[in-house]
């Protein structure tokens, strides 16, 4: 099958569209100019330059295939920039929506995250926004709704990357986030999920009509605390860390004065998500993938070595 990627070149999308190789489709990308370094296998790849802003784009990119996955996320938002949740989640989704319609492409896969909702933060809305324009669109939609992802970026940003260079490579003690008063009881907990899990369950629900009309929580076989995840990133990275408990509130007023400056390491929509958790039953991604989701354990964190 033919299937065009928007949202093809970062750490997710370079993963899916290896999955997708290996398993015999066809891939087309849509590619910002002065990002073509970043594409995977090249090769082996159609690509099209252009952005999520120009319906045409979106339609050169998709043109001849039979499905799209829309892949397309931000973690932060920088309006200074034109790069905004309600851009690049909601407005690029619904202009690509249109351009399948167009095109009389059918089949669509949609990347959410775990725990959207309206009302919620900003991320929150427009990805669940997105949901629901595409379920309402008259296509075959598949919605995925992954929790934390983590796995070898191969250059890029990731999760434990991201934990590891912000809080454990540091020789000083790393932050454990918790809700409420007390670090017992309000543990910030998730589920993360290796990216090689994330890529097969696009594959897998592509190639499955029974995943039509279905949205699927993706998490890992663990339940994790923040501290935990630390500890774990520690010891597969040869690094023993103290844990400062740090209550969220405390970290929120900081947000408030400071979240509008890029270099502030955390936004007051992050802390509202990371305090309400990100876990998934691991069930869900084991049966669409048909094996054992991947732990977050010290092999799968090896690559934090390299």
């Amino acid at each position: 099958m033919k299937v065009a990627i928007i949202g093809g070149t970062g750490f997710v999308g370079g993963h899916l569209t290896d999955a997708l190789l290996a398993a015999g489709h066809e891939v087309s990308l849509l590619v910002r100019a002065g990002s073509e370094s970043r594409v995977r296998q090249s090769e082996q790849i159609r690509t099209s330059t252009g952005d999520i802003s120009s319906t045409d784009a979106l339609k050169s990119a998709m043109d001849g295939c039979a499905a799209v996955i829309y892949n397309v996320g931000i973690l932060r938002e920088f309006p200074g920039r034109g790069i905004t949740f309600e851009e690049t989640q909601y407005r690029g989704l619904v202009r690509t929506v249109e351009a399948a319609r167009q095109l009389g492409i059918k089949r669509l896969l949609l990347m959410s995250a775990n725990g959207v909702k309206q009302p919620g933060t900003p991320y929150q809305e427009t990805k669940f926004r997105a949901e629901e324009h595409a379920r309402q669109s008259g296509l075959d939609v598949t919605v995925l709704r992954p929790s934390v992802i983590f796995g070898d970026p191969e250059g890029k940003m990731e999760f434990a990357t991201q934990l590891f260079n912000d809080m454990v490579r540091p020789p000083i003690p790393a932050v454990s986030f918790f809700s409420g008063r007390s670090p017992h009881k309000g543990a910030v907990v998730m589920s993360p999920v290796h990216i090689d899990d994330v890529a097969s369950a696009f594959v897998a629900a592509l190639e499955n009509d029974n995943t039509i009309g279905k949205t699927f929580a993706l998490g890992g076989p663990e339940v994790l605390s923040w501290g935990s995840m630390i500890r774990r990133i520690g010891e597969a990275t040869g690094r023993t860390k103290w844990l400062l408990p740090m209550p969220i509130w405390i970290m929120r007023i900081g947000a408030t004065l400071f979240d509008w400056l890029p270099f502030f390491p955390v936004t007051r929509g992050q802390l509202t998500m990371l305090e309400e958790g990100n876990t998934a039953d691991p069930e869900i991604l084991k049966q669409l993938i048909g094996r054992d989701p991947q732990d977050f354990s010290v092999d799968a964190l090896g690559y934090l070595n390299q």
